[in-house]
């Protein structure tokens, strides 16, 4: 029999941890949609990873120095300086007591990655300016835009009224910022306003809303994350990794920043005591096996009713079609990845597989971090490809072209999927720009990524022929690998190619963009004719990464044994309806295998066609 003493240390131990639990179990429940899978804390080899993790990072530029860093402080006070002088300067425009007119505010606030902390080196702003409900949006556009052209340190600026989501952009000082407005209805704006509010949307129109969106979302996703140092140095890890395997982009159909925020969120959330190098490879197991279209929350939808639109697959017909639901946290929720189409999504899951495999190696020692932040081999990937060739008179006026060109390439991506003989259409983010056409024969070819591309004060200026016409000299690039269900078929596709061309030159045409020598062009390209398009040193980097990712298919085919012998795993987070809760889903967590197990033999399987129209 045990002594008394030691039964009542032992027995209060017993009664302690079954505290502890209870209250871990109590906290848990503020962690999103479900409790932890693992509560567990890092090991020595765990802290030892991370280290190797932070090292690998630098030679990426994804951290800044201070010096950067100050500098980035000084460019937003100097633009939150402006935004107070010109509210007051309108203030007393519109017959306000100068009295008032100093005391009603304005304010500047950040979001998206610089707001997260986790900007990398020459990264751009995203800001909102916020004003008083009597500066309205016009003034905004007018004399603010007016104000900024007189800055000496503005350059490239440019008002995008009609946008979806209205933004000035300008390069403030060598910093690229993308400005929105909201007007608040109310009288002032104190210094330390805080726009989590929901009320504060009441009465507010539909794109004030959708600017408020992007800092209400942000500020919300640093709220619900466990441990916020460890959450930004995932998520930077993550978006290297995304951005080096060509899905990080939103406008072509891939997750955009605050996608990649809300996973790596919902990442920490299951894991609230892990280090970083363990959350990546978490994050690879959980979502190479997450059942889309099942949505991806943080938390339970707000109950919020103001009269906004919000994603409810019950209620709206269209959201029970979007395909990779990533539901922002903030009233009124919005799915961030509804462009996303059904070959993206089988990209993106092919690489959550890939990485789970390297992760595996890199856990076991096999390989370093260096191996997942390898570039993907996309070009030796498929046989054929489709070649955009958008083309300007002169690089002042490819800007606004590429961008209106890129807005509409996911159109043509569905257009393509719905060929019965199309299995994947996979766009490839990476814009090439290519040296002035006149300097190569009237031909485009590739500069390496990240080349700046020739401007009019060196050489590119515009080129007429022999009538006189201003004719494209400037040209970018963007390709998009052809999947065929089998082989030996013929592939017309003029009339998807043509209705694409139509579609960009009429929405050139209604938004003033387009410029005489502007061209639009898609080209059918083989494999063995890329060397007319790319630089020899990327195609030649090309086979060296197909070597490689051949040896990892065999790890990649292990990973589904790997996971599913890990007894504490959830491999599937499923969310059916409650119609006995106000909530929108109920939860539930249970084990199952991989999802989509074709996926990778979808993207890895080639084949050739004995001809493809596209004129």
């Amino acid at each position: 029999m045990w002594p008394a003493s030691q039964y009542s240390h032992t027995n209060h131990q017993a009664n302690a941890s079954k505290s502890n639990e209870h209250q871990n179990q109590q906290n848990l429940k503020t962690l999103g949609m479900t409790s932890a899978i693992s509560m567990a804390g890092p090991k020595p080899i765990d802290i030892e990873k991370t280290n190797e993790l932070k090292e690998s990072l630098v030679p990426f530029g994804v951290f800044e120095s201070e010096a950067e860093m100050h500098h980035r402080m000084e460019v937003l006070g100097s633009l939150h300086r402006l935004v107070r002088q010109w509210i007051r300067d309108e203030s007393l425009r519109k017959n306000m007591p100068p009295s008032v007119a100093d005391t009603v505010g304005g304010n500047i606030y950040t979001f998206g990655s610089y707001r997260l902390g986790v900007h990398h080196r020459g990264a751009d702003i995203d800001a909102l300016c916020v004003a008083p409900r009597h500066i309205d949006r016009s003034d905004y556009f007018q004399s603010f835009y007016e104000l900024l052209k007189e800055q000496p340190q503005v350059k490239d600026l440019r008002a995008v009224e009609d946008a979806f989501v209205p933004v000035i952009k300008m390069n403030f000082d060598g910093i690229e910022i993308d400005l929105l407005f909201a007007r608040l209805a109310l009288k002032e704006i104190p210094d330390s306003f805080d726009l989590r509010d929901d009320m504060l949307l009441k009465n507010l129109d539909q794109k004030c809303v959708r600017s408020l969106n992007g800092c209400r979302v942000t500020d919300e996703i640093l709220r619900l994350v466990p441990d916020i140092n460890t959450f930004r140095l995932t998520l930077r890890a993550i978006k290297l990794w995304a951005k080096r395997h060509g899905i990080y982009s939103n406008t072509l159909g891939y997750l955009g920043g605050v996608s990649w925020a809300m996973l790596v969120a919902r990442t920490c959330q299951l894991y609230p005591n892990a280090l970083p190098a363990t959350l990546l490879h978490k994050f690879f197991l959980v979502f190479s096996q997450w059942k889309w279209p099942q949505p991806v929350l943080l938390k339970p939808p707000d109950s919020v009713n103001l009269g906004f639109p919000v994603w409810d697959p019950r209620v709206n017909m269209s959201d029970r079609y979007h395909l990779m639901p990533i539901i922002t946290p903030a009233y009124p929720q919005q799915n961030s990845t509804f462009n996303v189409s059904s070959s993206t999504r089988t990209v993106i899951m092919e690489e959550f597989r890939l990485g789970l495999a390297i992760t595996d190696e890199i856990m076991l020692g096999k390989c370093g971090w260096e191996r997942l932040f390898e570039a993907a081999n996309f070009f030796s990937r498929y046989k054929h490809f489709i070649v955009l060739l958008a083309s300007s008179a002169n690089t002042l006026d490819q800007l606004p072209w590429c961008g209106l060109v890129e807005s509409k390439i996911r159109h043509l991506i569905t257009t393509l999927e719905r060929n019965q003989h199309i299995t994947i259409a996979h766009v490839n983010p990476e814009c090439y720009n290519s040296v002035p056409l006149n300097t190569n024969n009237g031909h485009p070819l590739a500069l390496p990524p990240g080349t700046p591309v020739q401007t009019e004060e060196h050489g590119a200026a515009e080129v007429k022929n022999d009538k006189g016409e201003i004719v494209a000299n400037v040209c970018s690039m963007w390709f998009i690998g052809l999947v065929f269900d089998k082989t030996n078929v013929n592939v017309d596709l003029t009339y998807d190619i043509s209705s694409f061309t139509k579609a960009v030159h009429y929405q050139a045409e209604n938004t003033n963009v387009l410029r005489e020598g502007m061209t639009i062009e898609a080209r059918h390209v083989r494999r063995k004719q890329l060397h007319q398009y790319l630089s020899p040193s990327l195609l030649r980097r090309e086979k060296v990464n197909k070597r490689k990712n051949e040896t990892l298919a065999v790890h990649t085919k292990k990973a589904k044994r790997v996971s599913e012998s890990s007894a504490d795993e959830v491999s599937v987070l499923s969310y059916t309806e409650d119609s006995n809760s106000s909530n929108m889903y109920e939860v539930n967590v249970q084990n199952g295998a991989h999802q989509e197990q074709k996926t990778s033999e979808k993207v890895d399987r080639g084949s050739s066609s004995s001809g493809i129209a596209c004129t």
